[in-house]
């Protein structure tokens, strides 16, 4: 939901950002994907070493813990 709010937002701002970017664009998609799928990459790192971490927990010692 907040890469397409984002997108939207970014797009309806193009005008302003032409002044930014060089040699790009400033309503090509490619760049658009790229961007929302650099930043799903982050989350996903973001999310592995917590879920990496729950994974090595016996279930049994985390109910007991509670």
């Amino acid at each position: 939901m907040g890469l397409l709010v984002g997108t939207l937002a970014a797009a309806a701002l193009a005008r302003l950002a032409a002044a930014m970017l060089v040699g790009v664009s400033p309503a090509e998609p490619l760049v658009y994907a790229a961007a929302a799928v650099f930043t799903l990459l982050i989350a996903l790192a973001a999310a592995a070493l917590p879920a990496w971490r729950a994974l090595r927990v016996d279930p049994a010692v985390a109910l007991r813990w509670q």
